[in-house]
């Protein structure tokens, strides 16, 4: 049996383990509910902090490994037939991508389960709900198996939609339908993009070592005994070995033409162009970003605080892996021809989020608004594909925006989590949220309005705290790309000044509290304090040390960039050969000229073909993290 199998399945079902020794307590034995739920949480996420630390030299077990030839690779990986017919696999694995993220989603789900003593309706089924929910975000962060992932994916949803529609506020089943059907939409978009991939696949097309880097085989010598159990492409061309292999489609994405044929017409819109666009949209409604955002505000005002901390520290972030795990790989070309867009998306979620928090009276609803904003800067530094033949392929400022994309996740999902948190506490003794209603609380409750300021500041991006590293890494990549958009994407911090500024006076300063129930505004207690501590303490580290993040992180999200730069280079190179072809006879219609074959690897130029001189502000350092 593959090592790692018990322990990275059991990273992800322990939960669901945990939600099924539930059903046999007594309903009425809430504390005990609540505290075994804890309990679970807690381990799962001590399980994920053992992975974090790095494996001794030499020892093979399920911790990550910092050793120079696996820190940008797939780690862990394993894969067990689940459904033959179809070649869909039991395969899970994890990377610098990936990994900080079942962490992140293990820490939040542990202080969101803290947070939720004050549930007291049906605990019995909010705890099973909530334990299956952990196991679905933690699967969709650790699947590598395209069907195994949406299994994952839709998992998530249906406990999210009653922990919504069940446990939240006066307007809770308007606020989880819309919830249910924005997701809804996005997932039946990526199943069809995921069919699309998977019947235009062919897992004969890719050679021996490309095969193995998938982990399709164990080794080139097994390729080739895999190679005499498959029917070869000479003898039946036709008859395709499909796969949901993500690693697979990545290959086939990057190095053959098997998605570049038109869907509609001859010539028309790739069949990768699509699958972008239909993924791009299913992931960018979970980011959210403008225009499909509409269903965030809503849902957070109605989740209960602990379902807001996970909305928001962990299922926003499920958007910006699957941009940065799926859509770029396996779609490279879709990815370059709709770099601008994609920058303008985050640009616009940007300007926008920052504006309508800025317009809130509602506190809740002016965080939610700040998760807009802030989620831009992450599809922004994504989008910014700035490793070009003008600037010689350098790929530093991309490098820069990708790391600053994923530590923006890092960060976000501690400080989003931590301002909900904070909110919540004083919800529960006010019961009220009206900004405007509130003041002098730091005179009444001094050290949780001490906790409250560091983690609004930290989604501020003082420098410092853990929000100023993703973005300032985000602003200075976009300059390469784009001087107006950088312009823009740096006068949002002005705008987030404003309304976390404004909102931290309006509540923790002043003369004197003006809304109802005055006396309930006592200080945090330990249960709270607890929670808040950890978050503030994170919130502190990460901006001070962000190598502890970047360390696992920045080696594979570099390998990620320097894979797709390489993607375009050879496709430079294609294109320069099929001109040639076309100035040699010029008789010939473009549409006509020979491509590569569909089933190959885009052939390499003929000829050397001198670069074009690099541009003013071509990078000559490596400004972003190694």
């Amino acid at each position: 049996m593959n090592p790692y199998v018990i322990p990275l399945s059991l990273l992800v079902f322990l939960p669901t383990l945990g939600a099924f020794v539930l059903l046999f307590f007594g309903r009425d034995n809430q504390q005990g509910i609540k505290y075994f739920a804890l309990v679970v949480t807690i381990a799962t996420f001590l399980l994920s902090a053992y992975m974090a630390l790095p494996a001794p030299e030499g020892v093979n077990n399920a911790q990550f490994s910092l050793a120079a030839d696996a820190v940008a690779e797939m780690q862990k990986v394993f894969r067990y037939d689940w459904i033959p017919s179809f070649n869909i696999q039991y395969y899970m694995g994890i990377d610098g991508i990936s990994f900080p993220l079942l962490l992140l989603t293990s820490f939040i789900s542990m202080l969101a389960m803290a947070a939720s003593w004050p549930i007291t309706k049906h605990v019995k089924a909010y705890c099973i709900l909530f334990l299956l929910l952990e196991t679905g975000m933690l699967g969709v962060f650790m699947a590598l198996d395209f069907f195994l992932f949406y299994v994952f994916w839709e998992v998530m949803l249906l406990p999210m939609y009653f922990l919504i529609g069940v446990w939240g506020g006066p307007r809770r089943e308007y606020a989880a339908i819309k919830f249910f059907l924005y997701t809804l939409v996005g997932s039946v978009l990526m199943l069809i993009g995921i069919l699309m991939l998977y019947f235009n696949s062919d897992l004969r097309a890719l050679t021996d070592e490309q095969l193995v880097e998938a982990h399709v085989v164990e080794s080139v010598s097994a390729a080739a005994a895999w190679r005499e159990g498959v029917p070869s492409l000479e003898e039946a061309p036709q008859t395709r070995q499909h796969t949901f292999n993500i690693l697979a489609l990545q290959q086939m994405g990057q190095h053959t033409r098997l998605f570049s044929e038109g869907v509609f017409t001859e010539g028309g819109k790739s069949v990768q162009w699509w699958a972008f666009v239909l993924l791009f949209i299913g992931f960018v409604i979970k980011v959210p970003s403008v225009p499909v955002h509409t269903w965030l505000p809503d849902a957070h005002v109605e989740a209960p605080t602990p379902i807001s901390m996970i909305l928001a520290g962990v299922l926003l972030k499920m958007g910006g892996y699957g941009i940065i795990r799926i859509c770029y790989p396996i779609c490279p070309e879709a990815g370059y021809a709709l770099a601008w867009l994609v920058c303008l998306i985050g640009v616009v979620s940007m300007v926008y989020g920052a504006f309508a928090a800025l317009a809130q009276t509602d506190f809740k609803r002016m965080v939610a608004y700040s998760s807009v904003s802030h989620m831009g800067y992450v599809v922004l530094g994504i989008g910014v594909w700035s490793a070009v033949a003008s600037n010689l392929y350098a790929t530093d400022y991309w490098k820069m925006g990708m790391n600053g994309a994923m530590f923006q996740m890092i960060a976000h999902g501690i400080s989003s989590a931590g301002m909900f948190f904070m909110v919540g506490v004083i919800y529960d003794r006010v019961h009220h949220r009206d900004l405007n209603r509130f003041g002098g609380l730091f005179a009444k409750m001094p050290f949780y309005s001490g906790l409250a300021i560091v983690i609004f500041f930290a989604g501020l991006g003082l420098p410092g705290l853990c929000g100023f590293i993703g973005e300032v890494l985000v602003v200075l990549s976009v300059w390469n790309f784009s001087k107006a958009l950088a312009v823009i994407s740096a006068a949002v911090v002005v705008l987030t000044a404003a309304y976390i500024l404004w909102a931290i006076q309006r509540v923790y300063l002043g003369s004197e509290y003006k809304g109802p129930h005055a006396e309930a505004l006592t200080p945090i207690t330990a249960r709270e304090w607890s929670i808040a501590v950890p978050l503030c303490v994170f919130a502190i580290l990460f901006g001070v040390f962000p190598r502890a993040v970047f360390t696992y992180m920045a080696p594979s999200v570099n390998q990620v960039v320097q894979d797709l730069t390489e993607w375009k280079e050879r496709a430079d190179e294609s294109a320069q050969v099929d001109a040639s072809s076309t100035a040699q006879r010029p008789g010939l219609p473009v549409w006509q000229v020979a491509a590569a074959p569909r089933d190959q690897p885009a052939p390499a130029a003929a000829a050397a073909v001198p670069p074009p001189p690099p541009t003013r502000g071509s990078p000559s350092a490596r400004p972003g993290p190694e």
